[in-house]
């Protein structure tokens, strides 16, 4: 008997794995944390930040520069406390820089 080739998206594929949901769930929530705290941020940083891996409590944002992670150090105490009221359990914010290399 010969099986059918059909695709699927990232979506169900991710709907019908345990482990893909789970990543699927975090990586939207973390989109999401973004989202909530992105009116405190300065717009001139919005591109440099990007949303990052989620591990229990703490919350990592990749940043492109030096600069951008300085001034996010300085505002993590504000975005701390504004996902709290929005009902996240953040209690740390983890900022990893990542430098594009030139090709």
């Amino acid at each position: 008997m010969r099986q059918r080739n059909h695709s699927i998206t990232l979506l169900q594929a991710a709907a019908d794995s345990p482990t893909l949901a789970r990543l699927t769930a975090l990586a939207q929530d973390s989109t999401d944390r973004l989202k909530a705290v992105k009116g405190l941020i300065p717009e001139n940083l919005w591109p440099a930040i990007k949303p990052g891996p989620i591990d229990g409590a703490s919350w990592c944002l990749l940043v492109s520069s030096n600069a951008a992670s300085a001034k996010l150090r300085q505002l993590s105490p504000a975005l701390l406390a504004h996902l709290r009221t929005k009902g996240w359990d953040v209690t740390a914010i983890r900022l990893k820089v990542q430098i594009k290399a030139n090709a």
